[in-house]
């Protein structure tokens, strides 16, 4: 070949790997669970939800080209595909994609150890069989002791709605929402109860608009003192 002669190089198409693949194999790599209902901030870098947001519409416009709905002509359906992706990571589905929020905690100087009762808390979640609303009230009960950690009362609805917001069945819900608050405050006893309406089961199914599902968790002297527990249980009635 003439030492003047370049020999021209043929650009390699190398296949883009789609955001959610990225932090789904960082998830696997490190054996941690990523099920509907966990949170997963930790493996999500900057910039990478923008990412996810642009990925989540791509696909959410193949779903309504499978549902035959013609998006182009529709004018009510042009922007669907977006505003879906946006409410589902940045709304309905945060929880599982933001660290939990900051939590203010102070000292129990006053030595406190009577039965505090928070609620009832507005609570919104969705369905993780169907992605249906779920939509109800959160109370808790709790029984600090010297060494608790108390928190600013918003910051107990800031919790619940960080847990709730991820595709849920109440009863996990209300598991995790007590065992979160059980490691941060540290409480002789904590209770908590959940009532809510499932759209799972207004809008498809049986579609019976009355039926509630209530539930509850009891730790420590909630579970071992029944005057204690019929004393919250009797309170949050009211």
């Amino acid at each position: 070949m003439p030492s003047d002669q370049k020999t021209e190089l043929t650009p390699v198409n190398i296949p883009v790997v789609p955001i959610s693949q990225r932090i789904r194999e960082r998830i696997v790599a490190s054996k941690t669970r990523y099920h509907a209902n966990d949170n997963i901030a930790a493996f999500i870098q900057p910039g990478e939800l923008d990412q996810l947001l642009d990925e989540v519409e791509e696909k959410l416009k193949g779903v309504l080209q499978s549902l035959v709905i013609d998006t182009d002509s529709d004018h009510n359906t042009q922007d669907t595909g977006r505003r879906v992706a946006k409410m589902y990571l940045n709304e309905i589905f945060k929880g599982r994609y933001v660290n939990m929020p900051p939590v203010t905690e102070f000292p129990n100087a006053s030595h406190l150890n009577e039965l505090m009762i928070i609620g009832p808390i507005t609570v919104r979640s969705a369905c993780s069989h169907h992605l249906c609303p779920i939509i109800g009230k959160v109370w808790i009960g709790v029984m600090p002791n010297e060494h608790s950690n108390l928190i600013g009362l918003s910051k107990y609805a800031r919790i619940a709605e960080w847990i709730m917001s991820r595709p849920q069945i109440q009863e996990e819900a209300v598991v995790q929402l007590a065992d979160t608050l059980q490691e941060k405050m540290q409480p002789d006893g904590l209770a908590v109860v959940m009532e809510a309406d499932h759209f799972c089961m207004h809008w498809r199914g049986v579609k019976d608009m009355d039926a509630k599902m209530i539930n509850s968790v009891m730790h420590g002297s909630f579970l071992k003192d029944p005057n204690l527990r019929r004393e919250f249980l009797s309170l949050i009635k009211r």
